[in-house]
């Protein structure tokens, strides 16, 4: 009797992977494009985050519609209820700032939840996030192996262990990632305050309870030398798998269509796109700059502005639009509020930059679609991953001044630079190289990384059966 069949079911059920992300879009991005590579080779992968972004993910499997994806279940993680925290805020998107500390508060308050969750999958390998160092000790507790994955790249974190371990007098240990003073009075008073002091506890411990190795959505190829000084600083191997990028699957024709009708008759090149991400919202005073500079710079744009979720419509539009913006501007730029289909619009040949917040997934899309980035970083790990991009000669940054806010000259000298000036002309060739190399590259990481899940599931077995 042939017993294939029954060896390659043996195989499937083998190795049960839950993924557990931090609940923000930035980070469940990278963890479903995870989810994905284990779905492909037959892992049974599970998924779990909150009712309100499991809704956004099976819209994108839905539309991805691989058939590998029936692997992959979501399960949901209910929060408990707090006050000014309703279910549609058990997301980081769109959430108030002043209520994050109370969704990490609710967040914690889940972990009885989630140790169900773990007791009722029983899965053979946890792999969590930066912030939840309860959800590897209550796998510990179960004789579950947990690795963490970092969703930010190799040189943030390293500025990040800096700022955490090393005393103020310690000169950080690459200069070309040097960050402006303003950005580091930023760093330093957040990292100084009671929730910056929380945050890095979490961190470390994090870093701390995962098994054997960490996991970080990178690549050798730009970051190694921030590979191996972390990896030297904790005695603990961060081992490149990225990069985690979604795939162009991410919308509807139908979504595309009002931008391809409108870039059919753009050169080559020509058009910038603008976006700084769906977790940050621009002031008006930025965005006034950011106008002026594209109006200035005359060159062809899509600019997606996003408002918080209590913004009323158009009327915001036109209340932070400088006068006649809009009439002046005419056919050379769509302004749309609050999503475009960044991945396709990336992957026009009409697109000739991309006006980036530098939040860590956009940077890794630039480079797999070789766009060329005009950096404006706006908080978080984005003023680091600007100064990387700018050493990796893959875009330029628009500088501040000594407060911190943009100017238009600055803004329109730069989108001239890069898509029109000899070190533009550079830029462009270094995307192009990285790219290919991207391509070139495949899922080698991934494959490693499944050998090396297998022999931590195998250590897992063994330890249960004893």
């Amino acid at each position: 009797m042939d017993s294939s069949p029954n060896v390659e079911e043996h195989n499937i059920r083998r190795i049960r992977v839950l993924l557990f992300p931090w609940l923000a879009h930035g980070h469940i991005s990278p963890f479903l494009e995870l989810a994905k590579r284990f779905a492909q080779r037959n892992f049974n992968t599970y998924l779990c985050s909150t009712p309100i972004n499991l809704s956004s993910i099976k819209d994108k499997l839905s539309r991805d519609q691989q058939p590998e994806n029936t692997l992959i279940q979501l399960i949901e993680l209910n929060l408990p209820s707090l006050p000014n925290l309703p279910p549609h805020y058990h997301t980081t998107k769109s959430l108030p700032p002043h209520l994050m500390q109370t969704l990490k508060k609710a967040f914690d308050l889940s972990a009885p939840s989630f140790s169900d969750i773990l007791s009722t999958i029983k899965p053979n390998l946890l792999v969590y996030d930066f912030i939840q160092p309860w959800a590897p000790s209550l796998a510990s507790q179960l004789n579950i192996p947990a690795v963490q994955l970092l969703t930010t790249g190799a040189a943030f974190t390293s500025f990040c262990f800096h700022l955490y371990e090393k005393s103020p007098d310690t000169k950080f240990p690459f200069p070309s990632l040097y960050i402006p003073n303003y950005v580091n009075r930023t760093f330093i008073e957040r990292a100084s305050s009671p929730e910056g002091i929380e945050d890095r506890y979490r961190f470390t411990q994090c870093v701390d309870k995962s098994i054997d190795v960490v996991l970080i959505n990178t690549f050798k190829e730009i970051e190694e030398k921030y590979l191996d000084y972390l990896s030297c600083v904790y005695g603990k191997e961060f081992v490149p798998i990225g990069p985690l990028v979604q795939t162009d699957t991410d919308s509807t024709s139908c979504e595309m269509n009002k931008f391809s009708e409108w870039l059919v008759n753009k050169e080559i090149s020509s058009v910038v796109f603008v976006s700084v991400g769906t977790e940050y919202f621009m002031s008006k005073e930025e965005i006034q700059e950011v106008a002026y500079g594209l109006e200035l710079s005359e060159v062809n744009f899509i600019w997606v502005i996003r408002f918080p979720d209590n913004h009323e419509g158009d009327v915001g539009l036109a209340q932070v639009l400088p006068k006649g913006f809009m009439e002046r501007i005419g056919e050379k730029g769509i302004v749309v509020e609050k999503w475009a289909p960044q991945a396709k619009i990336l992957g026009s040949s009409k697109i000739g930059g991309f006006v980036s917040h530098c939040g860590w997934n956009s940077v890794l899309e630039s480079m797999k679609y070789s766009v060329p980035i005009i950096a404006m970083p706006m908080h978080l790990d984005q003023p680091v991953n600007a100064r990387l991009v700018v050493e990796l000669g893959l875009g330029v940054e628009v500088k501040r001044d000594k407060d911190g806010k943009l100017d238009r000259r600055e803004i329109r000298e730069v989108i001239r630079k890069v898509l029109m000036g000899k070190e533009g002309m550079e830029v462009k060739r270094n995307a192009v190289e990285m790219s290919e190399m991207m391509r070139h590259k495949g899922n080698k990481d991934i494959e490693l990384l499944v050998q090396k899940f297998e022999r931590l599931c195998d250590k897992g077995r063994t330890r249960n059966e004893q």
